[in-house]
């Protein structure tokens, strides 16, 4: 079958049921053979149970009385909804008469039009991307519809004395033709000018007889779905088409299609999580240490006007935390009586933007939110993130942020109090895009949240611990939860706490968690993997060992003892380590330097081992590698010793060395095992050749070009080597070469460990500088010896 469609005629029928477009632009028309005429005009007339005007019937009867005389072809002009559909709807309307039939009805109803539409859509993921093929379709509906009586769809068949069926002329039941009547209004709502398969499949959806509803349950699809996606994908064939709705239909497009969105379209609950509900169900984890945070945003909020709290802090120092600790203080009752009825809501902004490509529709969806926001009268927004607001949406003025943005519809709203605000956002942020808006600024009032102390993100901790523990099924100890404060505080220097303790307890929980599984198939495999001749083996190993126990006992035989020992130790040590099913696995301190030395790239031996073994150890070690320099190894171990038993300044890197010498005496050599002795490897050692860095401009190699140079915001070589590897050995060689502006850079770094592209920390490295300072004098003393 084949459909042409001009751009001015809708569509046009030959006679063997193939369209075609008919040469006259301002004539649409049906054009078809005499021989099939008469069918085809009554199935048209039969299709919403309406005859052809006597107009038309006498215009067609004398149309064919000229077709029949001269054997010439004529046009037809039908006034019928047809007119309207495209070719593939006509398709999918042929191929549901043709499996009513197949089927052994004489009547197209609903389930029939279902798998013609089925049967249209050529998408290889299915209909409509469901992965529901006819052959399926057809097998469900079959035994769906043999199997039960015709009695219901028979009181909507037309009979065959009323509707001459015929093998070519099929009538649709009563709840067929309202599918149609159901996808034309719908296709007039949306703003089309024609009817695709998906309009029909949108009203057969939406009309309530049931029948499609079986089928897709039958194969577990929602048909409020399926709705959804028709609608995206007429969407989507309009904009494909370099086509615009028009705008008189904008506000019907709107409107959902399903019976369920019909039912749920409150903005609210769209767009916002009530985190007051999920705080009743227990669903938000309890907030430790915040009160005096807490209570001073329900003073903010008591007040008569601009009562809209903004809380500023750094990422993961627990703002969110905060908004929630406030929703399940409400939800607890813990609150004044006058906030006792409020529910904490929180804007999903990427939801709220999401999806709206016409112009005005992102601004009606918060005009909405607005306007249920009043009507409830009871609602506290949260909005976190809430510079992403400034900017968003901007209409005007081509779009570059002087316009109207979703900020500036919230301003009018929020300085006459008439609902209550909560926003979040850093501190950086607060200053870009609200400093620079007074009016936006003045509405809300800051609450500074600082990053709790080390003691604080302790408790934060065991009070969180039982969330952890049941969801990996193990148990933190409490060096566990302090290990996990100290290292992330130490070696995560880009990180806030207690953000990043909780995910280091989080990761080792889910390790260990991993770890206790993988030991159990072992433990399995391995039972599984032994013969019984070898456990009969054990067991007269085990017989005879105590029976030289014995022997031992009436002996006194203390050799006999010891071998007994040493006997079960070996027999031990053939078993893996038995894990009892019931216990679950235990993190500990060695689990969350584990997961800590994957983060920060920090050996795991280094920390967890002994510190007095390892500073016993470490001025041997470099004795080793460095022959003839026993006064500077000294003093190195002297510097290493100070430092790791906490007699220096956190913040500053652990040593600051210079080594002076002439070329070849060892000074790069007792840099690379320093690097292998304290850091674990020569590749944790990174070397700068200061002779490159004698000119004032080579300073931006280091730490980055400033604002407006070329490579600005790209970062430099010292900056970004320690970000990527913080615990490293960083080698100046040949300093006294390098500009007198670098050793500025180099105060910085070693007065406070910090420097100012992106606060890159450097409290973890070791600076060692080599210079040939002292050569003249060595040279000399040696020639007098």
């Amino acid at each position: 079958m084949e459909v042409l469609l001009s751009s001015s005629s809708p569509l046009s029928v030959h006679s063997r049921l193939d369209f075609y477009a008919l040469r006259k632009p301002k004539d649409p028309t049906f054009a078809f053979h005499s021989s099939n005429s008469n069918a085809i005009s009554s199935s048209f007339s039969s299709c919403f149970g309406i005859s052809i005007s006597q107009r038309l019937q006498s215009k067609k009867t004398l149309l064919l009385k000229r077709f029949n005389s001269s054997k010439k072809r004529r046009i037809l002009q039908v006034s019928a909804v047809f007119e309207r559909f495209t070719e593939r709807a006509i398709k999918a309307v042929i191929f549901s008469q043709r499996e009513a039939i197949a089927l052994g009805k004489d009547t197209v109803f609903t389930q029939h039009l279902l798998l013609g539409l089925i049967s249209e859509d050529c998408d290889p993921k299915g209909f409509l991307g469901s992965g529901i093929k006819i052959d399926e379709a057809r097998e469900v509906v079959k035994s769906t519809w043999d199997s039960e009586s015709d009695s219901g769809d028979a009181s909507e068949s037309v009979s065959k004395e009323e509707s001459g069926v015929s093998p070519s002329n099929v009538p649709f039941s009563i709840s067929t033709k309202r599918v149609f009547e159901a996808a034309v209004e719908y296709s007039r709502a949306m703003g089309h000018n024609f009817i695709a398969p998906e309009h029909i499949a949108i009203g057969l959806f939406t009309v309530e007889d049931g029948n499609a509803d079986r089928v897709f349950n039958r194969f577990g699809v929602d048909g409020d779905h399926m709705a959804a996606i028709a609608v995206t994908k007429l969407q989507g064939e309009l904009v494909k088409d370099g086509r615009e709705p028009s705008v008189e239909s904008k506000g019907k497009r709107e409107k959902s299609f399903s019976k369920k969105a019909a039912r749920d379209k409150s903005a609210l609950a769209q767009f916002c999580v009530d985190l007051t509900a999920r705080a009743s169900e227990g669903l938000i984890d309890p907030v430790i240490g915040r009160h005096s945070e807490i209570e001073r945003i329900v003073q903010i909020l008591c007040r008569r006007a601009k009562n809209n709290p903004i809380l500023l802090g750094e990422s993961g120092v627990g703002k969110t935390a905060i908004a929630e600790g406030l929703a399940t203080s409400i939800a607890q009752a813990d609150v004044p009586v006058f906030l006792l009825e409020k529910r904490v809501m929180s804007l999903d902004v990427g939801l709220l933007i999401a999806g709206a490509k016409e112009r005005g529709e992102l601004e009606a969806r918060v005009t909405t939110l607005i306007r249920e926001i009043l009507k409830e009268g009871n609602i506290i927004l949260f909005v976190d993130e809430v510079h992403t607001l400034v900017g968003s949406g901007t209409v005007g003025k081509g779009n570059k942020g002087s316009g109207l943005d979703i900020a500036n519809l919230l301003k009018p709203s929020l300085g006459r109090g008439e609902f209550q605000c909560i926003a979040s956002t850093t501190v950086d942020e607060y200053r870009t895009h609200f400093e620079n808006d007074k009016a936006l600024a003045r509405r809300f009032q800051p609450v500074l949240i600082n990053e709790p102390s080390q003691e604080d993100a302790v408790r934060i901790l065991l009070g969180l611990r039982q969330k952890y523990e049941a969801h990996h099924n193990c148990r933190f100890t409490l060096e566990a939860i302090n290990a996990a404060v100290n290292l992330s505080a130490r070696y995560i220097a880009d990180r806030y706490l207690p953000d990043k303790a909780i995910d280091l307890i989080d990761e080792a929980g889910s390790r260990a968690r991993i770890e206790a599984y993988r030991r159990k198939k072992e433990q399995k495999s391995f039972i599984l993997s032994k013969s019984p001749d070898d456990y009969w083996q054990e067991i007269r190993t085990v017989q005879a060992m105590h029976e030289v126990v014995l022997a031992s006992r009436l002996t006194n035989d203390d050799s006999a003892s010891t071998m007994d020992g040493t006997g079960e130790i070996t027999l031990e040590s053939r078993l893996p380590p038995a894990l009892n099913d019931d216990e679950p696995p235990v993190v500990g301190r060695d689990d969350i330097a584990a997961v800590a030395s994957l983060w920060s790239g920090i050996p795991v031996q280094q920390l967890t081992a002994e510190e007095r073994m390892f500073l016993v150890d470490l001025e041997e070690e470099l004795r080793k590698r460095v022959i003839g320099q026993d006064e500077a190894i000294a003093a190195i171990s002297r510097a290493v010793k100070r430092s790791r038993v906490g007699l220096k300044d956190p913040d500053r890197p652990i040593a600051a060395m210079l080594f002076c010498g002439p070329t070849g005496v060892g000074k790069t050599e007792l840099t690379k095992a320093l690097a292998r002795s304290y850091f674990g490897s020569e590749s944790a050692m990174l070397r700068l050749d200061m002779s490159e860095y004698m000119e004032r401009h080579t300073v931006s190699k280091l730490i980055g070009a400033p604002p407006g140079y070329v490579g600005y915001g790209e970062g430099g070589i010292l900056t970004e080597a320690i970000r990527k590897q913080p615990f490293t050995v960083v080698l100046l060689d040949e300093i006294e070469k390098a500009h007198p502006d670098i050793f500025n850079i180099l105060l910085q770094l070693f007065e406070d460990g910090h420097l100012t592209d992106s606060q890159v920390g450097s409290n973890c490295n070791k600076f060692v500088s080599h210079k040939n300072i002292g050569k003249q004098i060595i040279v000399s003393e040696t020639r007098q010896i």
